[in-house]
C-alpha cells in the first residue's frame, strides 16, 4: 500500500500581509505531479487544510479545484482530517458528495470512527481519519467527562477507531496532534484552551497502528518511532522554518506491516530566510542577485542607516522584517528576558515593563500606585512626588 502524506497546508496564509495563493498553487502541482508519477493509493491531508475557520474564497477555490482534478484524472483516494485551525463543520461538509471507496473526510467528533477500507495485493489496509478536536466536545462527544487534555480526546478517539479495523488489517492513522519528543517550531498554534493545560501526546496513544500520518508541527520529523511521522507543512511560515526543508512523505506500507518512506522535497516559488552583514555589503548583494524570497535582515552596522527598508526593498521586494544586530544582542542581555512572565499575574507584567524599559524595579510607591490601580486600594503614604519614567 503506497501512501502520499502532508498535511499543515494552512490554505489562505499569508506572510507578513502578503498572500501565499501563487506559492500554494505552485506546491500544489508539484503534489499532483508526485500522485500522477509515484501512483499513491491514497493521499493524506493531516490537518489545518485552511488556515482560519472561514477561509478565503481563493483558498477554497484553490483547494476544490486540486480535488477535482485528482478525482477526475486519477485513481487515488483522498483521506482529509480537521486541524485547529479548520472548520470542522467546513470539512465534514466536504465529504458528503464524495465517493465512499475513495474518500474519508473527517470534520466534527463522532464515537463510530468508521475507517476507509482500501486493497492492495495483501490484504485490507484500514485508515482511520481522527480530527481535531477541544476537549469539551469530546467530553460531549464520548459521555466522559474525564476527559480533560488532548492526551484523553486522542485516547478516546483511538479506542473508538479500533473497534472498526477488521481482523487482521494492516492499520493507519491520520491525527493531528503534538506527540512527545516532536520539535516544535514558530508558527504553530497552541492545541489546548485549558489554562496550564499540557497539549503534548505519548506516542503510545497509537499503538497497534502500522503508520501514524501527524500534522499540526511544520517540520518534518518522527517522534517516538518511525512509523510515527510529521510530514511538515506545505510552505515555510515562520524566519524560524528557514532550516527546514519542505515536502512530503512517500510511504510504503509492506504485506507484514513494515515501512519505507521517502521525504519529497518541494521547489519553493519564494523561502523565508535571514540575511545578515552591513548594508554596503546587503546592497551590493542585493544587485548582483536580487531574490523574491521573505527575508528578514539583520544589519551589522553601528550606526542606523537612512531609510533602510526602501532601500533594501529595490532588491529584495519582499523583506518583512529589519533588525540591527547590536540591538539584539541588548535585548538579550537585559534583565528579566530569559524569564518568562506570569501572565495571569498583571502587577508582574508591570513590573517586568518596568525592569525592561529602565532597567529597574518599581518602587514601593509606584507598587502601591499600581496595586491601586488594579485592585482599587487606597495608597499610603504615597509621595506627591511620583514619576514613572
Amino acid at each position: 500500500m503506497r501512501l502520499l502524506h502532508t498535511a499543515d497546508w494552512h490554505l489562505g496564509r499569508q506572510f507578513d500581509g502578503r498572500a501565499l495563493d501563487d506559492d500554494h498553487a505552485h506546491v500544489l502541482a508539484q503534489v499532483y505531479a508526485a500522485i500522477v508519477s509515484e501512483h499513491p493509493h491514497a493521499l493524506i491531508i493531516a490537518g489545518d487544510v485552511f488556515d482560519r475557520a472561514a477561509p478565503s474564497e481563493a483558498a477554497v477555490r484553490l483547494f476544490n479545484d486540486f480535488v477535482q482534478r485528482v478525482v477526475s484524472d486519477t485513481e487515488t483516494a483522498i483521506i482529509v482530517i480537521a486541524g485547529n485551525h479548520d472548520s470542522a463543520d467546513r470539512i465534514g461538509a466536504m465529504g458528503l458528495l464524495a465517493s465512499r471507496n475513495r474518500a474519508l473526510v473527517r470534520g466534527p467528533l463522532t464515537a463510530a470512527e468508521v475507517p476507509l477500507i482500501l486493497e492492495d495485493g495483501f490484504g485490507p489496509v484500514a485508515i482511520s481519519g481522527l480530527p481535531f478536536a477541544y476537549e469539551y466536545a469530546a467530553r460531549e462527544c464520548f459521555q466522559n467527562t474525564s476527559i480533560a487534555a488532548p492526551v484523553d480526546v486522542l485516547r478516546a478517539q483511538v479506542a473508538a477507531a479500533k473497534e472498526h479495523v477488521p481482523a487482521g488489517a494492516r492499520w493507519v492513522i491520520a491525527a493531528h496532534a503534538f506527540v512527545s519528543g516532536a520539535v516544535v517550531g514558530e508558527s504553530e498554534r497552541s492545541l489546548s484552551r485549558a489554562v496550564g493545560g499540557i497539549e503534548t501526546v505519548s506516542a503510545d496513544v497509537f499503538e497497534g497502528a502500522h503508520y501514524v500520518a501527524l500534522g499540526h508541527l511544520h517540520r518534518e520529523q518522527t517522534a517516538g518511532g518511525e512509523h510515527i511521522c510529521y510530514s511538515g507543512s506545505l510552505l515555510p511560515f515562520a524566519f524560524g522554518e528557514d532550516d527546514h526543508d519542505k515536502g512530503m512523505l512517500l510511504v510504503d506500507l509492506a504485506k507484514d506491516g513494515s515501512i519505507a518512506k521517502r521525504f519529497i522535497p518541494f521547489q519553493l516559488k519564494r523561502r523565508a530566510r535571514t540575511i545578515s552583514g552591513t548594508m554596503e555589503a546587503i546592497l551590493t548583494e542585493g544587485a548582483l542577485n536580487p531574490s523574491e524570497d521573505f527575508l528578514r535582515v539583520v544589519l551589522t552596522d553601528d550606526a542606523k542607516a537612512i531609510d533602510p527598508m526602501k532601500r533594501i526593498r529595490e532588491f529584495y521586494p519582499n523583506a518583512c522584517l529589519l533588525e540591527y544586530e547590536k540591538d539584539i544582542a541588548l535585548e538579550a542581555r537585559q534583565p528579566g528576558v530569559a524569564r518568562a512572565t506570569k501572565l495571569t499575574d498583571p502587577a508582574e507584567v508591570i513590573a517586568e515593563f518596568l525592569q525592561f524599559t529602565r532597567n529597574s524595579p518599581p518602587t514601593d510607591a509606584e507598587q502601591a500606585l499600581i496595586a491601586q490601580a488594579l485592585h482599587g486600594s487606597a495608597i499610603e503614604n504615597s509621595s506627591p512626588e511620583l514619576e514613572i519614567a
